[in-house]
């Protein structure tokens, strides 16, 4: 009886658990949608990055849609800056150099 009470509590702090990310998935979304531009993209991909997308997007349980936004929205965010910056290579290479010293 006991431990049946465990389990009863443990499922119910799952779906409360749950209930509570939905929401704030919800929450994302409508913040998404009442700042999004309605814009329709007509685009020429192959039949393989279709599926590609459309897996992607059911293995991290969003639509398509939700899914390519993000995508552009990286690809168009910055970019331009190179991995390590000058200085920062330079400062590796003399920690190399005493280290091996």
């Amino acid at each position: 009886m006991r431990q049946a009470l465990i389990v009863a509590d443990e499922v119910s702090a799952v779906r409360a658990e749950y209930a509570e990310e939905e929401a704030e998935a919800a929450e994302r979304e409508a913040a998404e949608n009442a700042a999004a531009l309605e814009v329709s993209l007509s685009l020429r991909i192959t039949r393989e990055l279709d599926l590609a997308l459309k897996r992607r997007a059911a293995q991290e349980q969003i639509s398509p849609s939700a899914l390519i936004r993000r995508l552009l929205r990286q690809a168009t965010a910055g970019g331009d800056e190179p991995v390590l910056t000058v200085q920062q290579v330079e400062d590796i290479a003399r920690r190399v150099m005493r280290e091996s010293a």
